[in-house]
């Protein structure tokens, strides 16, 4: 018998020894293949020449617009989607704290009361009963104090805790790239505001100055200078000018709408902050300006209700700041939230596998008990009422017809998935980058063509005017000009918002915000 407990003994320790041992894969990075630069860095680097970069960790503080910071100051500290990717961090977190606990004993303390009648007619009692003094009513109390410990033989619980952790991690990775989404979506939404809100302003312009047209063309409709065609034409155009404002209201209150929620709060809560447009250059100082020598009925029209007609102000154009990727893609491993978040879970499938395949080992459980058991409360803390107890557990699935190869095979399925899944967001990333810095390149290219298209038709308006004070063209053609100048502006106005939104699509393409 001593032969034999030695021997068990000798394979406990042999088991023991074992503990910690890894079963599964080493995990290793996988290495991405990039670029060791972006094809289209080269125009960018032109661009960034005379301009100033901003952090990209706080890339919006660029624009040096005060009302885009206080935005995403509040979305940063009230949006829900932020809220709900945090609480998602503390499960993750939680869960990667269990499975570490599991790597440590357990212990508990247990008590217990139990009052019974005891049976004279089943085997014991029929036994007891017999016996003088023997007495139906019994009391039994008992309380102890266990623990129990599963040796972690083949690393199974370390590969577990591993995966867990780096859950966790993969989890942090999303909180910051829900963070850097609702900064930029709210840049996005923010420039969409200002955008529609220029375009309104030109576009109430466009129907003061359609007023002028048709009020001219119905006095010489009335001097018998005019034909009714004439004025069912200029007709047309006021009513043309007036449909292009409700779809841009309509831009402007979904965008403040939108802001709104990105700052969790209902729609209209914050609004009123952005209903009016910044201080800034008259639209009127060259398209509205009264043409010498025109009647005061000319200047007719009234605009609808809401609009700010030929006084509006609108705000400045957007300055759009550099944007710093001098790093190359390589940058991107480090700095965008989705490729740490799939790498992080690449490395928890890897750890899986390991767990998958400590099944194929025996698992080993020490416990300990130091019990105390009376029929008497009296006599509960005697030494006649010790009742230790130590064991030892050994569990080995040895037949269960192919479940843990099954399972192995599932996670190695997983990883395979989730390299995949790594490799597309690299790709991703570099793809987001690409798309957006071209987009910015070619858009301001597209901003300056325009801006010398306005310039043109600034000349044509002026020279026009000073042909009009000649005698030499009627008011019909200058206010033909002005309408012109007009059109290319509300192109400008629409490029420019686009612009912006571009260079925000880049800074959150290279995974800025965090």
């Amino acid at each position: 018998m001593d032969k034999t407990m030695r021997l068990a003994s000798a394979g406990l320790l042999a088991l023991t020894a074992l503990t910690g041992c890894a079963t599964g894969p080493a995990y290793q990075r996988p290495d991405a293949s990039l670029a060791a630069a972006y094809h289209s860095s080269g125009a960018l680097a032109e661009r960034q020449a005379t301009l100033p970069a901003p952090a990209l960790d706080a890339w919006w503080n660029g624009f040096d617009d005060p009302a885009l910071q206080r935005i995403v100051a509040r979305v940063l500290a009230q949006n829900l989607d932020l809220a709900a990717a945090m609480a998602r961090v503390d499960q993750a977190r939680a869960a990667a704290r269990m499975a570490d606990a599991r790597l440590l004993p357990e212990g508990g303390v247990s008590a217990s009361v139990a009052h019974q009648r005891q049976s004279v007619n089943s085997p014991i009692g029929k036994i007891a009963s017999s016996f003088p003094g023997y007495n139906r009513e019994q009391s039994i109390y008992d309380a102890g104090l266990g623990a129990s410990w599963e040796l972690d033989v083949a690393g199974g619980l370390r590969d577990g805790a591993q995966a867990a952790s780096a859950e966790a991690q993969a989890a942090e990775a999303d909180r910051l790239g829900v963070r850097v989404s609702v900064t930029a979506e709210a840049a996005d939404a923010y420039f969409r505001v200002r955008g529609a809100q220029r375009r309104i302003a030109l576009a109430q312009e466009q129907i003061a100055n359609n007023g002028r047209l048709l009020e001219l063309v119905r006095l010489r409709l009335a001097d018998g200078l005019a034909s009714s065609r004439e004025s069912a034409q200029a007709e047309a155009l006021v009513a043309q000018a007036r449909a292009t404002v409700p779809p841009l209201r309509i831009e402007l209150e979904v965008q403040l709408n939108r802001l709104d929620v990105l700052m969790g709060a209902a729609p209209g809560t914050y609004a009123a902050e952005l209903a009016t447009t910044a201080a800034g250059a008259s639209v009127a100082a060259d398209a509205a300006t009264p043409i010498a020598g025109q009647p005061d009925a000319m200047v007719g029209a009234t605009p609808p209700a809401g609009a700010r007609g030929e006084n509006a102000t609108v705000a400045p154009e957007t300055r759009v700041p550099a944007i710093e990727l001098s790093q190359g893609p390589a940058d991107l491993l480090r700095r965008r939230p989705d490729v740490i978040a799939a790498e992080r879970r690449l490395a928890a499938s890897n750890a899986q596998i390991g767990a998958a395949m400590s099944e194929y080992y025996p698992k080993v459980t020490l416990s300990a008990l130091l019990g105390l058991s009376s029929l008497g409360a009296n006599g509960l803390l005697s030494a006649a009422s010790l009742q230790p107890q130590v064991a030892a557990g050994l569990r080995w699935r040895l037949f269960d017809f192919g479940r843990i190869d099954a399972d192995v095979a599932r996670a190695r399925g997983a990883n395979a998935e989730a390299l995949a899944a790594y490799r597309k967001a690299v790709l991703r990333a570099a793809e987001d980058v690409e798309n957006a810095v071209i987009t910015l390149t070619q858009l301001e290219a597209q901003h300056a063509e325009l801006s010398d298209e306005v310039d043109a038709h600034i000349r044509a308006r002026d020279a026009s005017e000073l042909a009009y004070k000649g005698g030499a063209v009627s008011l019909y053609e200058v206010l033909e000009e002005q309408r012109q100048l007009l059109a290319s502006r509300d192109q400008m106005a629409r490029v420019n918002a686009d612009n912006a939104r571009a260079a925000v699509a880049t800074f959150r393409a290279a995974g800025g915000g965090w």
